[in-house]
C-alpha cells in the first residue's frame, strides 16, 4: 500500500512538472499515466523535458543556496531569502533551510529512472534519437546526484525505482560511500557521451540541452570535487558510518584522484575547442561608439555572464533567467527618474569581497609592493587618469583606485563610473552614470532597500538594461550560466597543480583567464610586483593563486560558496566579520570607515547540510551528518 502510494506521488509529480514547465503541454486528454506518457514520440519528449524541469534554479536568490548562504552577498535582514538564514547561522535539523533540494533532486532522479525504464517501448522514434535522449537523461541523473552530494555529502543512490510491491526493508535506503557515489555518476556520464551530439542539433530550439561538451565538463567538475579535500581523505568525517559500519569517507588522501580529474578536464577542454567554444570577447552586433580598451575589457568580463549563449557558455539553465538583475541595480540609478521605485540594490558585496580583487598589476593588494595597503581606507580625489573608473574630482577610498579590470567590471561603488544602461559614449566620461552612495546622495542606503555595505553587483546586470519612469525597468534576461569555459580552465589549472605541481600547462590555463581579464600573466606579475615573488613556483603558492583566481573570476556566480567548502577553507574564511562602510555618513572621511554588520560563524558541521529529522525518522538506515 505504501509503495502504491509512492507510485501515485510519482505520477502526480509528473503532472505538476508538466503543468509548470513552460516547454511542456499536458499529455493527451489530460490523463497522466505511464502508458500514454510513452505511447508515442511526442509524449515521450514531454517526459524528457519533465526530467529537465528539476534542474536547480541557479542564480535565483530564493532557490540557489550558493547566492545568499555564504559571505559573498549580504542584504537588509528583512529582505533576505530563506538561505540568508544559513549565512546568519540559523540552520537546524528539524526543518532545515533549503531542505526542498532533497525532495526535488530525488524526485528528479526517480523521473529519470521512469524515463530510462520506459523509453525503449516508444514505437515511432528513430534509434539515434532514442539513444540521444537516454544519454541526456543519464547525464541529468548524474547531475542531480552531484547536486545532492555537494550539499549533503554521501547520499543514497537511486539506480532504479522500487517496484510497487517493494517491502519495508527495501524502502529503507542507506547512504552510499562518497567514492561509490562518484563512481556511479562517472558510469552514467561515460555511458551517455557516445550518443550525445557535440553541439545542439538545432541551437535555436535546443539550447541548454545536454551535449557531449556539457557531459564532459560536468564529469570534470565532479572529479575535481571528488579530489578536493572535503571529499578526498577527509579525516573530519571518519565517524560518519552507516548502521552496518560502512565508512562513508575514505580516510586516505589519493593523488590519483587529481590525476583522473586533470585528464577529465583535458578531455572536456578538447571537446569544447572542437565545438568552437572560446573565452568571450565583447563585440556587439551594433556599436554606436568605438570603445576604449578600458571599457571593452570590462564588457568582456561582464558579457561572459550576461550575454546569452555567448561562445564561452558551456551550459546555461534556461529555467533560471537571472532574476537577480533588479535586485543588483542600485536604487535611484538614473537621476532623471527620481520617482522610479523598485525594491532593488539589495545584493551587497561585503568589504572583504572588494578587497579580494587584485591590484592593476594582477597580484593581491596585500602583496603588491607598489600599492599602499595600510592606507587603503584613506580618501583622495580622482584624477584625469582615473576618469573611466572613478569620476574626476570625486573623493573616494584608496581601496577603489588602481585595481584590476574585474574590480570595476564586477562592482559598483561610491564615486565609481558605470558604463552602459543607456549611456555608451566612453569618450565622454562625464556623461556616464556615476554611483553616489554616501548619506543624502541618490544611491545611498535606505531603510527598505539598497546597499548595506556601500558596494553593488554590476557584473550580473546586462549592459542594455534601462531604467525609465515610474517602475519601468527594461531587462535583458539571460539563462544563468551553470558552467563557462573560464571555470573549466581554472579547474584544469587546479587539477594540474595538485597532480603535477607548478608548470607551463598549469600557468597556461590560468593565464588564459587572466589575459581576458586584462592582468599580466603569473610569471610576469609575481616577480615584478609581489612581496612573494616566487610564490607561483611552489605547489602551495600556486594553489593559493589558483584559489584566489577562481574566487575573483567567478565572483557572484554561485561558485565561491561551494569552492570554499570543497577546499575546506570555509572554516577560516566564514569566521570573519561581514563589514561595509559607515553608510550613515555624508562626509567621505567618515563614510570610509569599516563598520561590522554581522559577526559570522562557521563550524565543522556546516560543511554539509543536515538531513531533516523527518527523513531520518522515516528511513532507519539513513544516518545524520556529523554535528547535527
Amino acid at each position: 500500500m505504501k509503495c502504491s502510494f509512492l507510485r501515485l506521488l510519482l505520477l502526480a509529480g509528473f503532472v505538476a512538472a508538466v503543468a509548470s514547465c513552460k516547454y511542456l503541454d499536458v499529455v493527451p486528454d489530460n490523463v497522466a499515466t505511464l502508458d500514454n506518457a510513452f505511447a508515442l514520440r511526442d509524449q515521450a519528449k514531454k517526459f524528457l523535458f519533465t526530467c529537465y524541469s528539476f534542474m536547480p534554479r541557479d542564480g535565483n536568490v530564493g532557490q540557489d543556496p550558493a547566492m545568499e548562504s555564504g559571505d559573498e552577498i549580504w542584504r537588509i535582514v528583512a529582505n533576505g531569502s530563506t538561505f540568508f538564514n544559513i549565512a546568519r547561522g540559523f540552520q537546524n535539523v528539524v526543518t532545515p533551510y533549503g531542505d526542498f533540494y532533497w525532495a526535488n533532486m530525488f524526485q528528479g532522479i526517480r523521473d529519470c529512472n521512469i524515463f530510462l525504464a520506459d523509453i525503449g517501448g516508444v514505437p515511432d522514434i528513430q534509434e539515434w534519437e532514442r539513444r540521444q535522449w537516454i544519454g541526456e537523461v543519464k547525464v541529468l541523473k548524474a547531475y542531480y546526484h552531484f547536486c545532492l552530494m555537494r550539499m549533503y555529502g554521501p547520499v543514497p543512490l537511486i539506480k532504479e525505482n522500487l517496484p510497487i510491491d517493494a517491502n519495508t526493508d527495501q524502502v529503507q535506503m542507506p547512504r552510499s560511500p562518497v567514492d561509490t557515489c562518484v563512481g556511479y555518476m562517472m558510469q552514467l556520464i561515460d555511458e551517455a557521451v557516445p550518443d550525445l551530439p557535440l553541439t545542439p542539433l538545432d541551437p535555436t530550439q535546443e539550447a541548454g540541452r545536454i551535449t557531449q561538451v556539457i557531459a564532459l565538463a560536468l564529469k570534470a567538475k565532479i572529479l575535481v570535487y571528488a579530489a578536493s579535500p572535503l571529499f578526498n581523505g577527509n579525516t573530519d568525517q571518519e565517524a560518519l558510518k552507516n548502521p552496518d559500519g560502512t565508512a562513508l569517507f575514505d580516510q586516505t588522501v589519493s593523488k590519483a584522484k587529481w590525476d583522473t580529474a586533470a585528464a577529465a578536464c583535458r578531455a572536456a577542454i578538447a571537446a569544447a575547442a572542437s565545438a568552437g567554444l572560446a573565452l568571450y570577447d565583447f563585440g556587439p552586433a551594433y556599436q554606436q561608439y568605438r570603445l576604449t580598451d578600458t571599457i571593452s575589457t570590462q564588457m568582456s568580463i561582464r558579457g561572459a555572464v550576461t550575454e546569452k549563449w555567448n561562445p564561452e557558455i558551456i551550459w546555461a539553465n534556461t529555467l533560471s533567467n537571472a532574476s537577480v538583475q533588479s535586485l543588483a541595480l542600485p536604487n535611484d540609478f538614473d537621476s532623471r527618474y527620481p520617482e522610479n521605485y523598485i525594491p532593488r540594490g539589495e545584493l551587497s558585496p561585503p568589504l572583504k569581497i572588494a578587497e579580494l580583487f587584485y591590484t592593476s598589476h594582477g597580484v593581491p593588494i596585500t602583496e603588491d609592493e607598489t600599492w599602499d595597503y595600510q592606507d587603503r581606507y584613506q580618501v583622495r580625489p580622482a584624477s584625469d587618469s582615473d576618469a573611466l573608473y572613478v569620476k574626476k574630482g570625486y573623493i573616494t577610498a584608496n581601496l577603489n583606485f588602481d585595481r584590476e579590470p574585474r574590480f570595476y567590471a564586477d562592482l559598483g561603488f561610491d564615486g565609481g563610473v558605470w558604463w552602459g544602461q543607456g549611456r555608451y559614449d566612453d569618450t565622454q566620461p562625464a556623461g556616464l552614470f556615476v554611483m553616489q552612495a554616501r548619506a543624502g546622495q541618490p544611491n545611498a542606503a535606505q531603510s527598505d532597500r539598497s546597499t548595506v555595505t556601500g558596494y553593488f553587483i554590476k557584473k550580473l546586470i546586462h549592459f542594455e538594461n534601462v531604467e525609465g519612469s515610474g517602475t519601468s525597468y527594461s531587462i535583458n534576461n539571460y539563462p544563468w550560466p551553470i558552467m563557462r569555459l573560464a571555470d573549466l580552465y581554472l579547474l584544469y589549472a587546479e587539477a594540474l597543480n595538485e597532480s603535477e605541481g607548478p608548470g607551463r600547462d598549469a600557468y597556461q590555463y590560468l593565464d588564459k583567464v587572466r589575459e581576458r581579464a586584462g592582468v599580466p600573466d603569473v610569471e610576469t606579475a609575481w616577480p615584478a610586483y609581489s612581496r612573494n615573488p616566487t610564490e607561483y613556483t611552489t605547489q602551495a603558492g600556486l594553489r593559493k593563486i589558483i584559489h584566489t583566481e577562481r574566487l575573483i573570476e567567478l565572483a557572484f556566480e554561485g561558485q565561491r560558496f561551494w569552492d570554499l567548502r570543497r577546499w575546506k577553507e570555509a572554516a577560516s574564511t566564514l569566521n570573519a566579520p561581514i563589514q561595509g562602510w559607515d553608510l550613515t555618513q555624508p562626509d567621505p572621511a567618515a563614510y570610509y570607515r569599516p563598520v561590522t554588520i554581522f559577526s559570522q560563524t562557521f563550524g565543522s558541521k556546516d560543511y554539509f547540510w543536515p538531513i531533516s529529522e523527518n527523513n531520518i525518522t522515516t528511513d532507519k538506515n539513513l544516518v545524520q551528518n556529523l554535528g547535527w
